[in-house]
This record gives structure tokens, C-alpha cells and sequence, in this order.
């Protein structure tokens, strides 16, 4: 069983199992990354809207993110020797109506209370950053930091340099259980192998709740459908993220020029998809007719392709991101609701404390599976 052994099994090769797998081997472990798909990066890290951004984001999980676009993102693709498209132009959340101004001034408050610079601007303001908006958008949050990348780049940029560094990768091994032995975590049980490592991280997305189920533990996520498009290349217009204050419509301009746009129409629980994530008619007009409100100038852009995926929603739409007192050797790195790209490297590199010196230099303590336990 020797060539199944490792100081760590991680479970789930997408953007944050790379991650993880990476700085765990740029400390010295031993690596094995299983992945259910043929290929890495087949869930939602490389089908999102690409955000790397601290606005917007709940309170617990902002540290993570102002962490990582001040000391990872910078510097990124000359780590990974990829180039991930990193662009810190801005973000601008948008308003059309006095109840999404009221909306963006809470998250503002919110992100302003953790030191973040984000700040309410008008609507002419709004203009002078982005021309091309329509006046029907009478203000925004505007956070001068934030940014967008590449989400395939990225995942594979890190897979790569994990890859140099003698992680093994292996694709199309499923993992149905983990398997306590002297009751720790020891033991990963695919439909064919067993492996075997001192460490297990569980980032297996939504698959993680039924990986969980089998040593006791319940994570509390659900499936959510989100969907995507991409356009045609365009005239080089703006860098900025861009989102709404309903979270209608989110999405960017790439370094080709095609826009990446995402978001949902709430008719997706009617898709007659019986389980498998389809994208609908119905969602991707809705998001461009959106489109169309903010951008007038985006009318006339063909669209080349739309997807759909299954997001894993936790219940309090932040991620699960600890080690289990439970069930020992087992740390969990999942629902993350939509919002992992942007944090990626700040886990994977938490991650790796997490298993090498025992704890974060990062306060993760709001993220703790713990916190779903009934308080007596």
C-alpha cells in the first residue's frame, strides 16, 4: 500500500484542494489529491465568475479574502508560473434603486468595520470609473482593491507547481468513505483503492456532505444552481468586477476581451433536469436582459457559450473551513457558496498551518464546524 500512503489524502481536485495540495508541499508533506472526475477542476472552479474580491463578503470570511489579495494574489502568477489573469482594477457593486443603495451601505458598513476601504459612490461617480453603465444606475460600492482572474489558470497554475513539487494527482478515483481506524481519520475508501494518510482535507464541494456522512459528521449545505455565459471577444471597454445589489448579474471582461457574466433567474428548481445541472433558456435571457439594463452597449454582443453547476450552499452562505475534535485527522474545506475562487490561495495556504503547525496564523474560529452545534 506503500504508493497509497501520504502525510495528507485531499479530497477534491479543484481550486482549493490544488491549493492546499501546493502549500502542503512547499512545507515539506507528502501529497495525494483523489478526484472523482478525468479531470482537475471540473466543478465550479473553473466555471465561475472569476471575482477576487473583499467587498460584498460576509464579515467571517473577509479576512481570508483582504489577506490574500494583499499578500497572494499580487504576486501569483510568478509563484505558479502561470499567468492567472490577475487584474485589481476595482469592484463596483451596483444600485438602481433607493432599496439597493440601502443594501450596498450595509455591506459597506460591514466591510468598513474590518478596515476594508470600500466606500458609497453616486452615480456620476460611477460613470467617471465606468463610462459604458447606464443612467438608470444611480450609485454603487465602489472597493478600489478588488479584482478578477482566470478561474481555469488559476486551478491549473496550482496544480502544476503542486505537481513539480511531487504531489500525486489522480483523476477518476472516487471517493465513497473515510474510515476511522483507533478513532482517527485514517483512510480514504474509493471504489477501487484504499489510501492511507496521517491528515485528510475533505474539499470535495457538494459531494463533501455525503463523504462526511460516513464517519458521523453532517455538514449542512444544499445544492444551488448557478449559471454562466460567455461572450464573443469585445473592444477592450473596462477591468473592473462588476455586481449588483441583488447579486442578479455578476461578472468581467477577460484579458481575450469575451465577458464572463453569471448569475440566476430563481426559476431553476422548475428546470425539468431531473438532478443534473442544464442551463435554461430562461436564466441566460433573464441575466442578459439584466445585462442589457446596466449596459446598453452589450445589446448586440453574441453570446458563445452558457453552462450551469451545482453550488454548494452552506446554510449560513459562508464556508466550513476546520479541523473535527469528532472525528480527529479529518479538516474540513468546504461550502463555500459561491464564493471560493476569490479566497483559494488564503485556504490553501491555512490549510497547510492547519496540518503542519497545528493552527492558522489567521482567526478562523467563525468557520468552525462547530458553530452549527445546538448551544445548551
Amino acid at each position: 500500500m506503500g504508493n497509497r500512503c501520504a502525510d495528507v489524502i485531499v479530497i477534491g481536485g479543484g481550486i482549493i484542494g490544488n491549493a492546499a495540495a501546493y502549500y502542503l508541499a512547499k512545507r515539506g508533506c507528502s501529497v495525494i489529491v483523489l478526484e472523482k472526475s478525468d479531470h482537475l477542476g471540473d466543478g465550479g472552479s473553473s466555471r465561475n465568475g472569476g471575482g477576487v474580491r473583499q467587498s460584498g463578503r460576509d464579515k467571517r470570511e473577509l479576512p481570508l479574502a483582504m489577506y490574500g489579495i494583499k499578500n497572494l494574489w499580487p504576486t501569483l502568477s510568478e509563484e505558479l508560473e502561470t499567468d492567472v489573469e490577475y487584474c485589481q482594477d476595482g469592484n463596483l457593486r451596483l444600485g438602481k434603486t433607493e432599496e439597493h443603495m440601502k443594501i450596498l451601505s450595509g455591506l459597506a458598513e460591514n466591510a468598513q468595520s474590518c478596515g476594508l476601504d470600500v466606500r458609497m459612490i453616486s452615480g456620476e461617480e460611477v460613470r467617471d470609473i465606468c463610462p459604458y453603465l447606464s443612467d438608470e444606475v444611480i450609485g454603487a460600492s465602489w472597493c478600489p482593491t478588488d479584482g478578477h482572474a482566470n478561474p481555469m489558470l488559476a486551478t491549473l497554475g496550482f496544480y502544476k507547481k503542486a505537481r513539480e513539487l511531487g504531489v500525486r494527482f489522480i483523476t477518476g478515483e472516487e471517493v465513497t468513505a473515510i474510515r476511522k481506524i483507533r478513532g482517527k481519520a485514517r483512510q480514504v475508501i474509493t471504489k477501487e483503492n484504499v489510501y492511507e494518510g496521517e491528515n485528510i482535507i475533505l474539499a470535495a464541494g457538494l459531494k463533501s456532505r455525503e463523504i462526511a456522512d460516513t464517519v458521523g459528521v453532517d455538514i449542512p449545505m444544499q445544492p444551488a444552481l448557478l449559471e454562466c455565459l460567455v461572450t464573443e471577444a469585445e473592444p477592450e471597454m473596462f477591468g473592473q468586477m462588476l455586481g449588483t445589489a441583488e447579486a442578479d448579474f455578476y461578472g468581467h471582461q477577460t484579458k481575450h476581451g469575451s465577458f464572463v457574466f453569471g448569475g440566476s433567474s430563481n426559476f431553476e428548481g422548475f428546470n425539468k433536469d431531473n438532478g443534473t445541472p442544464v442551463n435554461s433558456s430562461i436564466t441566460a435571457s433573464c441575466i442578459c436582459r439584466g445585462i442589457m439594463k446596466y449596459f446598453p452597449s452589450l445589446s448586440d454582443a453574441k453570446i458563445v457559450r452558457t453552462w450551469a453547476g451545482w453550488m454548494d450552499l452552506c446554510a449560513d452562505k459562508v464556508p466550513v473551513i476546520s479541523k473535527m475534535e469528532e472525528v480527529p485527522g479529518l479538516i474540513l474545506a468546504c461550502g463555500f457558496s459561491g464564493h471560493g475562487f476569490g479566497i483559494a490561495p488564503a485556504v490553501g495556504e491555512q490549510l497547510s498551518e492547519m496540518v503542519v503547525d497545528g493552527s492558522t496564523a489567521l482567526d478562523l474560529t467563525a468557520l468552525r464546524y462547530d458553530r452549527f452545534q445546538a448551544k445548551i
